[in-house]
């Protein structure tokens, strides 16, 4: 497809109006593809102003015109990239998000519901009510600061995963535009965690208090792994570490549930792609963020020596885990006191997760 000279021209000057007393052009080209559009303008130069305050100046003396406005760093090059087109407009689905929600919490309820003996209505909602809350605080922590900082994401979508011993795989929430800045992906990516984390570690202590030390059972039997913090909150109980001895914590339901909500917290904290461990890290590093997918596929593959679980995971972040989500200005750097909070979820990563998560003795 190929624009009339004419509309091009008219184009262009738009652009250039828009960018006086904001950013000074050493370059400009016309129809380059920056996906999703077909067609924008990119403009290399220097900013005269800082950019949190530029990014919202041609936001809005575009926005009128139909354009999206996107700041890069390109070989050392501040760069502008302006598109004409609209993000498309979709309405949260909430029926779906209910459907999932029931779904969901019908597989988790069978986890311990369903007996050799008949139906354990008491052990399944043990199990199934402090999971659900602790995924709902961490999914809706993300929804509510996207809608607090009016980005366009959908409602969660909780993901049943019947006849497993969690009976789920959490949820997803999907992001329908780029969100404006660093600081606005960083709140969205760090208030899930928090928020599940609100819940899951009192569900885990109090679960714990439920929970009893006894010797471990003849073979065949599960053990649930042990992450730094888990290990440490049994020590504090119980005053020792478990498993050890032939003695082992036998586990009430809803110290099992927190330990799962854990174990998928853990998981998203990993620095990769689009977990939100991912999001983290790209605020902190930008661009450079990718050497460190690397690493992390690496350390899976190594993992995998001891887990073959995780090469589940290594393909998907291999494949997925150097696919950041970059919000539109990506030159504004992230605030010093959020860049000591993201280090901190790092830390979380490091005493959250778990090596091994389930080992079958036989």
């Amino acid at each position: 497809m190929t624009i009339d000279p004419i509309v091009q021209g008219r184009l262009t000057q738009q652009v250039l109006d828009a960018v006086e007393g904001v950013f000074v052009v050493d370059t400009m080209r016309f129809d380059v593809v920056f996906r999703p559009f077909e067609h924008a303008i990119r403009l290399s130069g220097r900013f005269v102003r800082d950019t949190e305050s530029a990014f919202d100046i041609l936001s809005e003396r575009l926005a009128g015109a139909g354009w999206q406005v996107f700041f890069r760093e390109e070989a050392g090059e501040q760069v502008i990239y302006a598109a004409p087109g609209q993000w498309p407009e979709t309405k949260p689905n909430w029926l779906l998000f209910g459907v999932l929600l029931i779904a969901t919490l019908a597989s988790v309820f069978s986890v311990h519901a369903i007996t050799p003996n008949g139906l354990d209505w008491k052990g399944g909602v043990s199990f199934a009510i402090p999971l659900i809350l602790i995924l709902l605080f961490h999914e809706f922590g993300h929804f509510l600061v996207s809608r607090r900082n009016k980005m366009a994401t959908s409602p969660p979508y909780f993901i049943p995963m019947p006849f497993s011993i969690f009976g789920t795989l959490g949820a997803v929430i999907v992001m329908r535009k780029p969100p404006k800045n660093r600081k606005q992906l960083f709140q969205m990516a760090v208030a899930g965690p928090l928020g599940g984390l609100l819940l899951a570690i009192p569900f885990l202590f109090y679960g714990l208090s439920l929970s009893q030390v006894s010797p471990l059972p003849p073979p065949p039997y599960i053990l649930e792994g042990n992450s730094i913090f888990y290990l440490a909150a049994k020590w504090l109980v119980f005053g020792q570490i478990l498993p050890s001895g032939g003695m082992d914590v036998m586990l009430h339901n809803i110290a099992f549930a927190a330990w799962v909500g854990l174990f998928i917290t853990g998981l998203n904290l990993i620095p990769a792609g689009q977990l939100d461990g991912g999001h983290v890290i790209y605020t902190l590093l930008g661009p450079k963020a990718k050497y460190l997918s690397y690493v992390v596929v690496a350390g899976f593959l190594l993992l995998s020596i001891k887990y073959p679980g995780w090469l589940i995971w290594t393909a998907l972040l291999f494949f997925l885990g150097r696919v950041y989500a970059v919000p539109r200005d990506d030159l504004t750097p992230l605030p010093g006191k959020y860049k000591a909070l993201g280090w901190f979820m790092m830390l979380l990563l490091v005493l959250l997760f778990t090596p091994i998560p389930i080992t079958l003795v036989q």
